[in-house]
Formats: structure tokens, sequence, C-alpha cells
């Protein structure tokens, strides 16, 4: 592989596994939630509250991120850039944090019933501190330093599985000893110990990230101009996304007609929802270091080494893709008792959601050509192109179908805006996809995961299932590694894979 590719699949890995592991215990979170609070309902208003939390980080950061990374690669100075985003996001968080506060109870009460205001209050602090954070944390992938961004991100998942863990299991267990002490406690208020739990533990990271922002602070207005000139499509394009992503379980409560069990029906949505968050993660951790890598590349003058190594990241990431879709499909037997029995009705949109988190991966990566050719108005129209597929399939199917429109709402949304990308992209800067390759293996995943359909549908022992699985599994890594994946080319291990 050449250098930057190596350099590509090395901080992918780091921040791969952190993202994996922070992921997965996350997940196993969301699952303890489940059998702590004391309805379904609770965990529907959890899913609801960080959906609505997703959807202002994107718009309290503005794409700042993102233009970060582009004028830092670009100016001489690229602290300038650090300070003057910083000075930004942190006067416009704060401006947000005042108007939210002052209007409290109206902002709580527009959120429905369940939504109370302390639960309000928690909510916006939350969303202060991570999003003030989030230049710093871009600050550590422009300076290469993967290891501290992984720490300081699996630290704060440790964090709030701790005070989980006190909150639901010590501090019962203390109030049993020292009732006076802990005439606080009620087991009732399982959503404050949650919020609660993810405030601090947000604090705690943010202390942490203070060193980095210890720097000498000079604002050049000329340049955030330009900044926001070049993010603010991003902004359009950051909140159609995560609209894509967080519209159903922000509308579903009120799109569903039954309004006495809709918060019951999102919970299980969510939790199966959960199971398809692998491919989010895998999503994720490509992202923190494609981004970087396409700037720091750019910097160069274009040549085809470049454009090459553009196609072979998008061709690597949907092989491996397509593998963490068969890997959960066929061992979903085993995933699902992960999630407490009354939630199994919804695993059926799995599959449909990890297809379409992998057509969101995909588009991401199709759609560097706007950013790297300043056309992030282009990003902004797709985005918004996708939100409507989004929409519309919410709207007029969630009354009948339920939390099922979700899923391929998510599905139809994401593939539109990849096809789309993908035209645009060939137009405005083509990069030489390998089209055939990517059709052999989807096609191959096709084939495999119709097998996988049959061997659930037809065969009831839970043993011979997994084992067929597990074989269907392997044939998919023995072609890909013959036919694609470099191991061909590492010492020792190479020669078995070019016999």
């Amino acid at each position: 592989m050449a250098t930057g590719m190596k350099t590509l699949a090395k901080e992918t890995a780091i921040y791969g596994v952190s993202s994996i592991f922070g992921k997965l215990l996350s997940w196993f979170l969301g699952l303890y939630w489940a059998f702590e609070l004391q309805t379904i309902a609770e965990m529907g208003v959890i899913t609801y509250s960080y959906a609505w939390i997703a959807l202002c980080q994107v718009i309290l950061t503005y794409g700042m991120e993102t233009g970060f990374f582009r004028f830092a690669n670009r100016e001489k100075e690229p602290l300038t850039v650090y300070a003057t985003a910083i000075i930004s996001v942190v006067s416009t968080t704060l401006l947000f944090a005042l108007l939210s506060i002052t209007f409290l109870e109206p902002i709580a009460s527009s959120f429905g019933p369940s939504m109370k205001p302390r639960y309000a209050l928690m909510l916006i602090i939350i969303l202060m501190v991570d999003v003030v954070g989030a230049i710093p944390f871009a600050y550590l992938r422009f300076s290469k330093r993967p290891l501290k961004f992984a720490f300081l991100k699996l630290l704060n998942v440790v964090l709030i599985i701790a005070f989980n863990l006190f909150f639901f299991k010590v501090a019962p267990w203390l109030a049993n000893y020292y009732p006076e002490l802990f005439s606080w406690y009620d087991l009732s208020n399982g959503i404050d110990y949650i919020l609660f739990s993810n405030l601090v533990a947000s604090a705690i990271q943010f202390l942490l990230l203070t060193p980095h922002m210890r720097i000498k602070y000079k604002f050049d207005w000329t340049l955030l101009k330009k900044m926001l000139k070049y993010s603010y499509p991003l902004l359009i394009l950051g909140i159609a996304g995560v609209l894509n992503q967080s519209a159903d379980k922000i509308l579903f409560t009120r799109l569903y007609p039954d309004a006495a069990e809709a918060e019951t029906q999102l919970g299980i949505y969510g939790q199966s929802f959960k199971i398809a968050i692998i491919m989010v993660m895998f999503t994720q951790a490509f992202r923190y270091a494609f981004e970087p890598f396409i700037f720091a590349r750019d910097r160069e003058e274009s040549s085809n080494s470049n454009l090459k190594s553009y196609a072979d990241a998008s061709k690597y990431f949907l092989i491996l893709g397509l593998l963490i879709f068969l890997v959960t499909l066929g061992y979903l037997d085993i995933i699902k008792y992960l999630i407490p029995k009354n939630y199994h009705e919804g695993l059926k949109v799995v599959p449909i959601v990890m297809l379409g988190e992998l057509f969101f991966g995909l588009y991401f990566n199709l759609s560097l050509w706007y950013k790297l050719t300043d056309k992030t108005k282009w990003g902004a129209y797709m985005s918004l192109f996708g939100l409507v597929i989004t929409l519309t399939i919410l709207i007029v199917f969630i009354p009948h179908y339920g939390y099922m429109a979700c899923a391929w709402a998510s599905f139809f949304a994401n593939l539109s805006m990849m096809i789309i990308s993908y035209f645009l992209g060939q137009k405005h800067y083509p990069i030489p996809y390998n089209l055939k390759t990517a059709g052999k293996f989807v096609m191959l995943t096709v084939v495999l995961g119709a097998f996988m359909y049959l061997n659930f549908m037809y065969s009831p022992n839970v043993v011979f299932r997994i084992a067929l699985n597990t074989i269907i599994v392997i044939i998919y890594m023995v072609i890909t590694i013959k036919k694609e994946l470099p191991l061909r080319e590492m010492p020792v291990i190479g020669k078995y894979f070019r016999k």
C-alpha cells in the first residue's frame, strides 16, 4: 500500500477500535437501561431526548469542524484558525444556553408532557459542554493525536457507565444501610439519573480538554467570514443529514396515531436500532480518519496517485461494511438475547437500518468532491433532497406502518443521496471508482445474505443456523482477502493469500 493509505489504515484502526469499544460500551449501557427503567415508554423518552441532542449539536457547531480542517491546512497559521473557530463556537453556544434557560419551561412543554423542565435543563448543559469541546477534539485529529482523542472519548463512556452503575446499583444498596443519607434516592427517577450521569461525565471530559485550549488567542474576523461562507452549506447539510438519521425518533410520537402507545413503540424501535449501531460506529471511525486524510493530501498537487487513493479508500469501506452486515445478520440469533424479550418484535428493522447506514457511509466517501472543490452547496442540496424523501416516507407511512416506516425512510433517503453524489462527483471531480469490483461484492453479499435468510426461515435448529452462517461469513472473508485486500502484499502471511 502507498504511505498515505497506510496512514489512513493506521488511524482508522485507532479511531475504529476506540469508537467500536466506546459504542459497544454505550450499547450495553442502553441495554442495561432497558432492564432498569420501569417502563418501555421511559426508554422512548431517552431515545427522543438524545435524538434532539444530535440535531442541536449539528446546529451549534454549524460545520466549523470541517471548516477548521479546510482552512488549517491552507493557512500559514493553523492556530489562528483554531482560535477563531473556538471563539465563534463558544460565543454562539453561550448565547443559545442563555436563551434556552431563560425560556426553559415553555421549551420543555413544547416537547410534550413527558419532557420535564429539569430534563430539559440537563440536556441543555450536556449540549453546551459537548459543543464547546467539538473544536478541541477536531484539533486533536488535525494534530495527528488519535490516541489522546480515543482516550478522552472512551473515558467519557466509562464515566457515564460508572455513574449509571452507582445510581442504579450502588445507591439503592447504600440506601438500605444509610437511609438518612440517601433519602433523596428514588428508583422511579431513572431518567434523571441517566441524564445527570451524562452531564457529569461530559463536564469531566471537557476539563481534560482544556489544556488543548490554552493557546494565544488571535481572532481573525476576515478569516471567520471565509470559514462561515465555506461552512454554512455544511450546516444545512448537517441539519438535513442528522434529520435523515434522527427525524424518525423526533417525529414518531407526533405522527403515531395512538398517542398513549407512541413512546412504547419508539422505545422498541430505539432498542432495535441499537443492533444496527455497529454499522454506524464503523462509518464514524472511518470518517474521523478519512476527513483529515483527504484534506492533507489535497495540499499536494492533484495526481492520479491521490485519485486512486480516494477510490481505494471507498472500495475498502464498502468491502468491510458488507462484511459487518453479514456478520451481524448471521449472528442475530445470538445478538437478540442482549435485548429484553419485550423488545424482540423490533429486530426486523435491523437489516434495513444497517443497509441504510452503509449507504450513508458510502455517500460520505463519495461526497469528498464537493469539499475538495469548495462546492459545499451541493452537499446541502443532496442532504435536503434526502430529507424530503425521509420526511415524506415518515409522514405518509408512520400512521399506517409504525416504526417500519422509519427503517425504510433511512434506507431510501441514503440510497438516493449516494447515487446522486456519485454522478455529480464524476462530473465535477472525477475519481476512478471501480464499479465492477463494487458490483461483484454487492452481488456476492446479496447471494450470501439470501442463503442466511433462507437458513433463518426454514431451519428450526439455532445451532445449525449459526454454524451455516459462520461458513457463509468465512466464504466472504476468503474471497475478499484473496481478491482485494492488501494482505497479499504483506510479508510472511502474504504468501498464503497469493496462492
